[in-house]
């Protein structure tokens, strides 16, 4: 493990990546300016553990992991999961989609009206930053929604599969873990479907709305959810549904859950993130972004097959970078992951991380579009998880 002093680490860092910042007013500022700020539960000066694409980790201080991120650095903090590796685990082979009547009736459920009401609320937060009062708030919130839409939804046969669970962490905004049992006694294949509830200014302390980052993504899966539910959904394998905290500070949420899993020996067959899926870039055509990178190479084109099936609109395969998202904390743990964003990845919204990820910013901002992933969702889930038949 190879450690470097900070201001060699640092001045590495600024020349290997480009700085992004276009808005002046959200360029980084330095520990003293934490004084004006309240509600917020963070040391600038602790000491990070810092993975990042090439190169033994290196350890930085919290500030300096801020700001290499606003400098389109791409990592893993791995302060609390240096244990956290690939294991030996047996692939699985992915079947052609062929549950279609199953799937095609769920999809008629799926409404752009609960999205837009859960997404209005779920941007009003200041911010959902991991180590934020209003982080944690938002957090509370979500869980509550999870719960009244299950108790709305779900019959009560179905509700007696259903677990609905906070993974704590020690910053106080938890992940939130999701789990419709499966009917298999032999079978314990898990199906995983993930989005990240944090969202974050360049400047932390700032206002973050978050609508698309990852906004988007989380009433996304939580609209194939309850459409899922509602359609009295009881699957032969667990089907669970992630909300990560802390994506953005280095996908500290999604690994520690990718670390018990591991640790459990949880046979995970496959995992699906859905991070930013609301930006259609006027000009463009609409389209699924399908990521080609630090990917399962097996799952992806399963994906590409759902969405050829499923969707009204094409995939394009596009790539991401190194730690893009949580999908990558799956992949880390040696389980089999994929990706799914709103565009080609240069094509997606350029307001992320800022005061300006609002619904509102502009009409290339679409929950029609959204609802193209929530149909993704709903097909992942019950391709994969299979219905059991009464």
């Amino acid at each position: 493990m190879k450690s470097l002093s900070i201001p060699l680490l640092f001045v590495s860092l600024a020349v290997a990546v480009p700085f992004v910042v276009q808005d002046p007013e959200q360029l980084p500022l330095n520990a003293e300016d934490v004084r004006a700020y309240t509600g917020f539960n963070i040391d600038l000066n602790a000491p990070r553990l810092i993975q990042l694409e090439t190169g033994s980790p290196v350890w930085m201080t919290e500030l300096e992991k801020i700001q290499a991120k606003a400098r389109g650095a791409k990592f893993f903090d791995i302060t609390e999961t240096q244990d956290l590796g690939s294991s030996h685990l047996s692939e699985s082979a992915y079947p052609t989609p062929n549950t279609t009547e199953r799937v095609l009736t769920v999809l008629k459920i799926l409404s752009t009206k609960g999205p837009q009401e859960n997404l209005k609320k779920f941007s009003s937060f200041r911010t959902r930053y991991y180590r934020s009062d209003t982080g944690r708030q938002s957090q509370k919130w979500l869980l509550s929604r999870i719960s009244e839409l299950t108790n709305e939804y779900a019959s009560s046969s179905l509700r007696e599969l259903i677990s609905l669970t906070e993974f704590p962490h020690s910053w106080g905004q938890n992940s939130i873990v999701v789990r419709i049992n499966g009917s298999s006694t032999e079978d314990d294949g898990v199906v995983v479907i993930g989005a990240h509830q944090d969202s974050t200014n360049m400047w932390p302390f700032l206002p973050a709305p978050g609508a698309d980052d990852d906004g988007s993504g989380t009433v996304t899966i939580l609209e194939a959810y309850r459409a899922l539910i509602a359609a009295d959904f009881k699957p032969v394998r667990a089907v669970e549904f992630h909300w990560y905290s802390a994506e953005e500070g280095g996908l500290l949420g999604s690994q520690a859950v990718a670390k018990d899993y591991q640790a459990r020996s949880v046979n995970v067959l496959a995992m699906s993130q859905f991070d930013m899926t609301a930006w259609v870039k006027r000009g463009t055509r609409e389209e699924v972004g399908i990521i080609t990178d630090f990917v399962d190479p097996n799952l992806t084109k399963f994906n590409m097959q759902l969405v050829d099936k499923y969707l009204d609109i094409p995939y394009v395969e596009t790539k991401c970078g190194y730690a893009c998202s949580d999908h990558a904390s799956w992949a880390k743990a040696g389980y089999q992951s994929s990706f799914t964003i709103e565009s080609a990845f240069e094509n997606s919204n350029p307001n992320i991380h800022s005061a300006n990820d609002r619904i509102d910013v502009s009409d290339e901002f679409s929950f029609s579009h959204m609802l193209e992933f929530s149909k993704l969702a709903v097909a992942f889930a019950i391709e994969l998880a299979k219905w059991k038949e009464e």
